[in-house]
């Protein structure tokens, strides 16, 4: 018998976890009043098993479907609004979003967008720019995720990049978090190798830089450490067997964890990290695991104490800050992530730019040591030399 955790959560978001619990879709659609769901996916994921099950399942339920994917791994305005037009189109009532942090991130946004009058970017989370959205625009969305990295199931904002200026903009609103999620891990058991090791470096990202973000907050502080003792036990294992159900869902649940740990905060490594992926199209997740050890190394100073405290209580030898920071090293070395921002394509000619991108960015105010355009560069420097 399986020995994959299985449960009922509100945390605060209403959470079906456990593996095939993908078939209690059509009830939950009938709960939150959804006959004619929109479900936007990634475009890799269009025509394989998840998304065609998906379909059967609902059709069978008598539930007529339309289908939105045309969207990019970093996804942009137009993406977005074409996810609108297809929603209109299809007279739908809801959104079912299937697939990795990008669809995620774009069908909350289509299910806000779609009873709004003002540009996306007007929404953009910044002073009280969320007060503009009106929430009766708003349609109820149910998120299925099938990688464990970005936690979007759980997060009340969209990560969606601006064209005209090529940089990565949140738009929030409390009330864009998913009405009802399904944690179904046996839709992660396809996920190619490397995909499972970027989506899961990303969930690391995201528990880390709650852990050392400053400020009193025992809950997010709780869920993150305990989140990266689900990582070490579950992301080696998840990467060399990809049908490990109970290392998926350890995984998956991380990928949660991570998403509600950093209401908290996040700093350096999305800082950087967004603007790479606004500039040069990089993977999010591999991006923040190339640049994890640098921003750690970084911000030494104010966080030994708290890498010290991982370290314990990840049981890792030495149980100081040289230990925990060994143990990311040597994480990224078993999960062949590169050491160098050099292999996403950053050049020192993008130093200046990329820096003062950084420092922009919301996250660079999480940092546990301020992360002005110095810092940033001092950082992207240390990591084009891989010089720790």
């Amino acid at each position: 018998m399986s020995t994959a955790p299985r449960g009922n959560w509100n945390y605060p978001t209403s959470i079906r976890f456990g593996a095939g619990r993908v078939a209690e879709l059509p009830a939950v659609l009938g709960e939150l009043g959804i006959r004619r769901p929109l479900l936007v996916t990634d475009p890799g994921l269009v025509n394989l098993a998840p998304v065609k099950d998906t379909l059967a399942l609902l059709t069978a339920a008598g539930l007529p479907t339309g289908v939105f994917s045309e969207l990019r791994g970093n996804p942009n305005g137009k993406n977005v609004v074409d996810g609108v037009a297809a929603f209109k189109a299809g007279e739908h009532d809801g959104v079912v979003a299937l697939g990795g942090g990008s669809a995620l991130d774009v069908a909350k946004a289509v299910a806000m967008m779609v009873g709004q009058s003002r540009d996306l970017f007007d929404y953009e989370d910044r002073e009280d720019w969320f007060t503009r959205i009106d929430p009766a625009g708003m349609v109820p969305l149910v998120a299925l995720p099938t990688t464990s990295g970005t936690g979007s199931e759980v997060g009340r904002a969209s990560v969606i990049t601006d064209e005209r200026d090529h940089t990565k903009k949140i738009i929030f609103h409390p009330k864009m978090q998913p009405a009802k999620v399904i944690c179904d891990p046996a839709l992660t058991l396809g996920l190619p190798r490397a995909l499972t090791a970027w989506t899961g470096m990303d969930a690391l990202s995201h528990l880390l830089e709650a852990w050392c973000a400053p400020g009193f907050h025992p809950l997010a502080d709780g869920v993150a450490l305990e989140g990266m003792r689900l990582v070490h036990k579950g992301l080696l294992r998840a990467v060399a067997d990809g049908s490990d159900l109970e290392a998926r869902s350890w995984m998956m649940a991380a990928s949660a964890m991570g998403a509600t740990a950093f209401q908290k905060g996040l700093g350096g490594m999305h800082a950087l990290a967004h603007p790479i992926g606004a500039v040069l199209d990089a993977h999010h997740g591999l991006t923040n695991a190339v640049l994890m050890p640098y921003v750690v190394a970084f911000n030494r100073e104010v966080i030994e104490e708290r890498m010290a405290a991982l370290a314990r209580y990840l049981d890792l030898p030495g149980a100081d800050f040289g230990a925990a920071l060994q143990w990311i090293l040597d994480l990224r070395a078993a999960l062949d992530i590169p050491h160098t921002v050099g292999a996403l394509g950053v050049t020192a000619a993008h130093l200046d730019q990329l820096s003062a991108m950084a420092a922009e960015d919301p996250s660079a105010g999480g940092n546990p040591r301020p992360f002005g355009v110095d810092a940033a560069r001092a950082v992207l420097e240390a990591a084009l030399d891989g010089r720790l």
